[in-house]
């Protein structure tokens, strides 16, 4: 009966991991499909902790009210900037669990009860362990490189890839020790113990030494490939644990997060491969080049781009990362409320990695109210660029830099971007002529049709909309 019950209280879990990732396909039905898939692994851990008899009630209640608290905690207080440095928490902290419950699971063979161990108990333990500790060490460094307490360019030093290949080949070898030793364990338990320590430790180092030499312009890939590596660890552990709940979870979420590394790579014409190898951008910002001989930087107020969006038909705006430093969303919204009042067209140009984590910018306009029916995607926006008054970039950079269309020579050639430079006039409001993260310089600066707007994105946004109600009120 216990058995029934647990097996269908995983298959309800399982339906609601599926029917909410499904939802997660739109933003319009994202944050429901998240309280689906929340709600599965809620039934899926209660009923595991309950029903085996693990817990009693009280604890669990206990459990549940400490981690509400953490969770409710962290949503109102982490700043929507801060998010991509949580999901790296968050993917670390999901492998180091699954890495600690597959070592506790070994200990508890080795303590005498080995019924049923075998060469798959040595292959699923050691792969949890093994992808788990990578996620863990990987997430803090990219935890690191993200909130700058570790440098975002990319870090390396002679012999880094030889390093990282010893390490390669040592938790190979100490997974290969673990699976040679299921037939005759429980009689050597020691060396089982050694080579999984063994295999956590050259884990723990390879993890760190994967993610430094990757520099902040590809930060957002690492992020979604640490979630995919916390969904395989679940899924290994699963089998570990003979837990369907896992399997099915950490399964879904893998195969997500690898599938959106894949399309993220494709949105900056990059492989896999290549991102992982590092190298490329950096921390950006900074007060940026001098301009180069010949070009000119042609300068605008607040009080003159108000001018051009009132008396535009069409207008686009495409957020980066400085709209999400200086948290201009809402000043965004009120500008774009404002000319459409006025009739005019205003749309949001939306680059798969704008800002530093998957869906950053779609997450930012959302908290702002932003209408999702007014957020365009690449595909969808580019052909509406010629036929466009003006185009205000808010803090983008390398999703809307030329050479990466133009340039064959460029690192980023080759990478889709934003067309923005097809509008009749672009407004780049930034603090400064700094390159972005990839450290490429951006002709479209001195473009004959580009004005610069030097300064913080929401006091500039807000003063944008304060000219425009004044012109509305005179």
């Amino acid at each position: 009966m216990k058995t029934a019950i647990i097996d269908l209280t995983y298959l309800a879990s399982a339906m609601l991991f599926i029917f909410g990732l499904k939802r997660m396909q739109s933003p319009v039905t994202a944050r429901s499909g998240n309280a689906l898939a929340a709600s599965g692994m809620l039934v899926a851990v209660v009923a595991t902790l309950f029903i085996q008899e693990i817990l009693s009630w009280p604890m669990i209640l206990a459990g549940l009210a400490l981690g509400g608290l953490i969770g409710v905690v962290l949503a109102r207080t982490v700043e929507m900037t801060a998010m991509p440095e949580l999901v790296a928490v968050f993917n670390g902290f999901g492998g180091l669990a699954s890495a600690l419950v597959s070592g506790a699971e070994l200990a508890r063979y080795t303590s005498g009860d080995a019924v049923g161990f075998g060469v798959v108990s040595a292959v699923t333990i050691g792969l949890s362990v093994l992808i788990g500790t990578v996620t863990f060490s990987g997430s803090v460094v990219a935890n690191g490189k993200l909130s700058g307490w570790i440098t975002g360019n990319p870090i390396s030093f002679p012999g880094l890839r030889v390093l990282t290949g010893l390490f390669l080949l040592g938790a190979g070898g100490a997974f290969g020790v673990m699976v040679a030793n299921a037939p005759v364990f429980p009689e050597t338990p020691g060396l089982m113990i050694q080579a999984a320590v063994g295999l956590a430790g050259a884990a723990l180092l390879l993890g760190i030494l994967l993610v430094v030499p990757i520099g902040g312009a590809d930060m957002p890939v690492v992020v979604s490939l640490l979630n995919s590596y916390s969904g395989l660890a679940a899924a290994a552990t699963g089998f570990v644990l003979d837990n369907t709940a896992l399997i099915v979870s950490g399964t879904l979420v893998g195969a997500a997060g690898m599938i959106l590394t894949v399309l993220m790579c494709d949105a900056m014409n990059r492989s896999l491969a290549n991102v992982m190898l590092g190298g490329f951008g950096g921390d950006g910002g900074g007060a940026g080049p001098d301009v180069p001989e010949g070009k000119t930087v042609n300068e605008t107020s607040p009080d003159d781009t108000a001018i051009l969006a009132r008396y535009a038909d069409k207008v686009v705006i495409a957020p980066g990362y400085g709209l999400a430093v200086a948290q201009a969303q809402h000043e965004v919204r009120e500008l774009a409320d404002l000319l459409e009042a006025q009739g005019i067209d205003v749309r949001y140009a939306i680059h798969p990695v704008a800002g530093r984590m998957p869906g950053h910018m779609n997450v930012l306009l959302a908290e702002a109210n932003v209408s999702y029916e007014k957020l365009y995607e690449l595909e969808d926006i580019n052909p509406e660029f010629s036929s466009t008054d003006l185009a205000i970039v808010v803090g983008a950079n390398d999703v809307v830099n030329p050479a990466a269309r133009d340039d064959e020579g460029s690192p980023i050639y080759g990478m889709p971007i934003l067309n923005v430079d097809e509008a009749e006039t672009v407004v780049m409001i930034k603090r400064s002529l700094s390159p972005g993260y990839s450290g490429v310089p951006n002709d479209l600066f001195y473009a004959n049709n580009t004005k610069m707007l030097f300064s913080d994105a929401k006091e500039a946004v807000a003063q944008i909309a304060d000219a425009v109600k004044e012109m509305e009120d005179a």
